[in-house]
């Protein structure tokens, strides 16, 4: 990972060359520490009858005041279940939206719209708050998944909501970021990955993730005692975690709580056992892409550790070549490292009957698997088989209370990036609507996010983390 030196020079490098080139200079994006606020500033809780004149009405339905009964800490909220009530977050709630006033998040509650027409107040009084929202505030919409089994008109009007929520995403600015949670037909506003998805795309550990819908997929999961050690008790397992991403990772479940088993080739051993000495975790010097990989990994965790419950397949590598002119070695190579490995070591774990305990299986794909990539046929094939794979293997994590889902990175600022012409990198992070690449941390947090209890209910997706990459995505 850059140092901090290293980094404001970088900064102060690209905001030279996007005056040069005349792009408009990024916002500083606040990412988490502990002891930050979940939120700095009053929240506007929207329901379907919010407006500013049009069709207006109390603002309020069931969900919204759970929603804003949750964020406000008053009165109790009881889970999905309808038993055990859920601790309130004491944040500063308001119901309308008050002229002028800088709004550190927007959450428009958009469950029970059933026509287009639906949409225009609650959405219309979150317009009327946008030119005075505080720097680097959240939008978050709660809807519901649009589906086959829609009437056309409901389906009209959820299947909007998602091009709503890129759309305002494309728009924010001042380091805003918008997203929207999907739930399934029968998930609550108060089932735990509903309300975990919330947090997380309230909070600054989501700042890198823009312009997208998250599906909460059923009321699996639980909410953990203490949202900032969510993964306490938890052993975890870390493919290329010497350095970069892989290291971020690391570094970050272990601060949640997890013990880490750092993994990587024999070559980064010394750069491995450093980042495994760091987090208090072990290393395991290892070729993924070996026959035996997922047996050693075993055997070294339970061995170690005595469990095993995360899996974060992170190792991976590039072979760019045109398609042209593509050889067997860089074509064979990446499949290799980026997706057969994976595909072993999985089989592995899912057979050996120690993978039990509402296991997390976490994957990194990239959005070249999602829109492609000019020079990266092989790495598109794999990360777009990443996509593929955490759908299939979620169900057969399900019975197990399990979950296999991925993360998507854009561009992000590593070693590697750091590597690329100044002005490819430029460019680069100019694709997206936050106008600047992301940072390690950004895809470790949506990692730590995914591997928690609470996101349990969220099955088989991939989660972008891109600061909304305009080209496909």
């Amino acid at each position: 990972m850059a140092n901090p030196i290293t980094r404001s020079v970088s900064t102060a490098l690209s905001a030279r060359l996007s005056g040069l080139l005349g792009f408009s200079p990024a916002v500083p994006l606040r990412r988490w520490e502990p002891g930050h606020a979940l939120v700095d500033g009053p929240v506007l809780v929207l329901g379907s009858g919010a407006g500013t004149g049009h069709g207006a009405g109390s603002g309020r339905d069931a969900d919204a005041d759970a929603l804003a009964a949750l964020l406000s800490g008053a009165p109790a909220v009881p889970d999905a279940a309808g038993d055990e009530v859920l601790d309130g977050w004491d944040l500063d709630v308001e119901r309308h939206p008050v002229p002028g006033t800088r709004y550190a998040a927007v959450v428009v509650v958009l469950t029970g719209v059933t026509h287009p027409d639906d949409l225009h107040a609650p959405l219309l009084a979150a317009a009327s708050t946008l030119k005075t929202l505080a720097r680097g505030a959240r939008v978050v919409t709660v809807s519901r998944a649009a589906t086959a089994d829609d009437a056309p008109a409901v389906a009209a009007a959820r299947q909007g909501i998602d091009a709503v929520v890129r759309t305002i995403a494309k728009e924010s600015r001042g380091g805003t970021t918008a997203n929207g949670i999907a739930l399934g037909a029968d998930v609550p506003v108060t089932a735990p990955s509903a309300v975990g998805a919330l947090r997380f795309l309230l909070s600054t550990r989501s700042a890198y993730v823009h312009g997208q819908l998250l599906p909460v997929d059923s009321t699996a999961g639980i909410l953990p005692a203490d949202w900032d050690r969510a993964l306490d008790g938890r052993v975890a397992v870390v493919t290329g975690a010497a350095r970069g991403i892989g290291e971020a990772i690391a570094r970050t479940l272990a601060r949640d709580g997890a013990t880490v088993v750092a993994v990587d080739v024999p070559a980064a051993g010394e750069q491995l056992a450093a980042v495994a000495n760091a987090v208090h975790g072990t290393a395991l010097q290892l070729d993924i892409t070996a026959p035996d990989a997922g047996a050693r990994i075993l055997e070294h965790t339970l061995a170690r550790h005595g469990r095993l419950d995360v899996m974060v397949h992170n190792a991976g590598i590039t072979r760019d070549k045109l398609f042209a002119n593509l050889t067997d070695e860089q074509w064979d190579a990446v499949v290799a490292v980026n997706i057969a490995a994976q595909l072993r070591i999985n089989e592995t774990l899912l057979t050996s009957g120690d993978f039990v305990d509402a296991p997390r299986l976490v994957s990194i794909s990239s959005t070249t698997g999602i829109a492609g990539n000019r020079g990266q046929a092989n790495y598109a094939a794999t990360k777009g088989g990443v996509v593929g794979m955490v759908r299939a293997t979620a169900p057969l994590l399900e019975p197990f209370g399990g979950t296999a889902n991925a993360v998507a990175p854009g561009f992000i600022e590593t070693d590697m990036t750091a590597r690329m012409p100044a002005v490819t990198r430029q460019v680069a992070r100019q694709l997206a609507s936050l106008q600047q690449g992301g940072l390690p941390i950004d895809v470790a947090e949506a990692v730590a996010f995914l591997s928690s209890p609470q996101a349990g209910g969220i099955v088989g997706r991939t989660v972008r983390v891109c600061g909304q990459n305009v080209v496909g995505a």
